[in-house]
């Protein structure tokens, strides 16, 4: 018998069937009757803090999402600190309940040292590569010369999610809170490459910033990202300077980055001081080898996959989010009004299902159109536990082209693309 969390954890990965009969009294999958009952139930509802009223639907080796543990950031609007150096910390998902996510809660995702000097004063982005007419311009001249646009706009770490996979993935353990929508001011990228004079041959953009590699070697780039030329002439990618109003946090960027909406956070180039384009794919720093790539093919778990058998990540897939109630909570009403966001990559979302009896049935949410395409759409639904207890709000999304959330990971070797279901565990007073 397992003695703490983390044992338990433990004991349900090497065999989660007799964990199962073994801790909570189940017998197996086909015999319903046997599902925590007795002794085990009584044992679950004790490490839980309350019982579990639809114990019966709850799949054989589940672990409840309110056994999991967070260190949290202190000092930083609740934001978990992930890394030191680069800085990399996360939004837990009870704090992103904004329609807009403030500054103060967005997620920081660096891979280099931030630069010393952001002031936009003197700045400079210079484009350039295969275009006609190459520019070198400051923010002034870019609000300037081209048409300034305000976009809520999402952004997600590609890894967003790498913490749930077994085998594990190294990178930043990032769970839920990699992501964030906030409102862009800028330009649309689109309006100036016309404007410099895209030139016949190129497919790509490649991008470059000012911070610093943590080698601390002046020659080596900490990331050095692009994307296709179609999409970098969609309307709402943008050269941002401001966001929700005021300047950029330095730690997202200022005085300039890009926002590049749907594809992952990565090709978001912070502290931004250069795009050029290509007539080949770019090949700068984490544009190759495994870097923000997947496996051309579903791969089993802990699979080898050869280098040339990944792919370069564009899209990211559906995804959502339930950011009320927070996770762990304590409620002493039975009704309770469900809050939260879904997204897409470049698609809209159709429809959000909400299930509080282990996916047993679903209830349709309210769903918000998006504010504009790149916003994520916010999602509602108030619900009444019947009794007393624990229980498991779960949330899918179903996008425009009919995409639907998996209840299990897809694994691939980096840790990429986790977009399984929201879990949140509540209990009832």
């Amino acid at each position: 018998m397992p003695s703490d969390h983390q044992n338990l954890f433990a004991f349900f990965e090497q065999d989660p069937e007799a964990a199962d009969k073994v801790v909570f009294g189940r017998v197996s999958h086909a015999d319903r009757r046997g599902f925590l009952r007795g002794a085990g139930l009584a044992t679950m509802g004790a490490m839980l803090g309350a019982a579990i009223p639809f114990h019966r639907t709850m799949p054989a080796g589940l672990v409840p999402v309110a056994f999991a543990r967070d260190e949290v950031l202190v000092g930083k609007d609740g934001l978990i600190l992930l890394n030191d150096r680069p800085v990399n910390a996360e939004t837990p998902p009870h704090l992103l309940n904004d329609a807009i996510t403030p500054n103060d809660r967005f997620f920081v995702r660096n891979n280099g040292v931030v630069p010393e000097n952001t002031s936009a004063d003197g700045w400079q982005l210079t484009i350039d590569g295969m275009v006609d007419n190459p520019m070198t311009l400051t923010i002034p001249e870019l609000r300037d010369q081209f048409e300034v646009v305000t976009l809520a706009l999402v952004i997600e770490c590609g890894g967003n999610g790498r913490a749930f996979f077994d085998p594990p993935a190294s990178g930043n353990q990032w769970t839920y809170g990699a992501i964030g929508c906030a409102e862009f001011t800028g330009v649309r990228l689109r309006d100036v490459l016309q404007k410099a004079g895209i030139k016949d041959g190129v497919i790509y953009t490649a991008h470059e910033g000012a911070d610093g590699h943590l080698s601390g070697d002046p020659d080596k780039k900490p990331i050095s990202r692009g994307i296709t030329i179609e999409k970098a002439l969609t309307d709402n990618v943008l050269i941002a300077f401001a966001m929700n109003g005021t300047n950029l946090p330095v730690l997202n960027g200022a005085p300039l980055r890009l926002v590049v909406p749907g594809w992952p956070g990565s090709c978001s180039q912070k502290w931004l001081t250069r795009i050029w384009l290509r007539d080949v794919v770019h090949d700068g720093a984490k544009m190759t080898g495994t870097s923000y790539r997947v496996p051309n093919r579903p791969v089993a778990p802990g699979e080898e996959v050869a280098d040339e058998d990944f792919e370069i990540i564009e899209r990211m897939p559906v995804k959502s989010l339930i950011t009320n109630p927070a996770t762990g909570a304590d409620l002493t009403d039975r009704r309770v009004p469900l809050r939260g966001h879904a997204y897409s990559g470049d698609r809209s979302i159709r429809n959000v299902d909400i299930s509080i009896d282990f996916g047993a049935t679903w209830m349709s949410a309210e769903l918000d159109p998006p504010v504009n395409a790149g916003a994520w759409q916010n999602w509602r639904l108030e619900v009444t536990f019947p009794k007393a207890g624990y229980y498991e709000v779960w949330s899918r999304a179903t996008d425009s082209a009919g995409e639907m959330q998996p209840f299990a990971i897809a694994w691939n070797p980096k840790g990429y693309l986790n977009n399984t279901m929201h879990r949140v565990g509540v209990r009832i007073a």
